[in-house]
């Protein structure tokens, strides 16, 4: 795994206890895809190939509440809607494109489904 940069050690500032399952993440996506760009902004990190297919944030996306400790929201941008009770929230910004949130707390929530679902994020932005 490697060591988080100035600008993700800032943006997890508030979050440090979900920045080793952030640096999982990320070491996924840089290991399992060829073309992976990345861009730490103040609301969110953008993973982008020709255009963004995730985002890490702490958007709410549930109620405080039901939030777990230590978690971090990823965004994916999908063809289609997911039918999967993993997903927080659903919409369809303009027909044919569907933003999935999904929260995240523990490094085996990064399994082949997840992992299945980047794939098509990814290959849906590299085909746009």
């Amino acid at each position: 795994m490697r060591e988080p940069d100035a600008d993700t050690l800032m943006f997890f500032g508030r979050h440090l206890d979900a920045l080793s399952l952030y640096l999982t993440f990320e070491e996924l996506l840089f290991d399992s895809f060829p073309e992976v760009n990345r861009r730490v902004q103040k609301t969110q990190i953008t993973f982008f190939n020709r255009h963004v297919f995730a985002c890490v944030s702490f958007a709410r996306v549930r109620r405080k509440a039901e939030l777990p400790a230590g978690y971090m929201v990823i965004t994916l941008g999908l063809p289609s809607p997911l039918d999967s009770e993993r997903v927080a929230v659903k919409t369809e910004p303009y027909p044919g494109r569907w933003t999935h949130h999904f929260v995240v707390s523990a490094p085996e929530e990064l399994d082949e489904e997840m992992l299945s679902w980047i794939r098509a994020a990814y290959d849906f932005a590299y085909a746009k």
